[in-house]
């Protein structure tokens, strides 16, 4: 099993998302345009709705400036 199918499995059973489904999300996040806030909040709620988890209107800021001032850790293996 190489290093990308051990951290799909990793992130799969801590979020209880299908690795089918995380690829998913990977490949809809590569064809969008992360400046636009809009799509931020689609992605993220997307994932919310997958996870049942609620995102709270200052969680959803903190994102939307994490991702559009490029603050997204490069080894994220290591927040899993």
């Amino acid at each position: 099993m190489d290093k990308q199918d051990k951290l799909l499995d990793k992130v799969s059973s801590k979020t209880h998302v299908s690795k089918q489904d995380i690829l998913s999300l990977a490949s809809d996040l590569q064809t969008k345009d992360l400046n636009d806030e809009r799509n931020i909040k689609e992605f993220v709620y997307k994932i919310s709705k997958m996870t049942n988890k609620q995102v709270k209107p200052e969680q959803m800021n903190k994102i939307i400036s994490i991702i559009q001032n490029n603050q997204i850790p490069q080894d994220i293996d290591k927040l899993v």
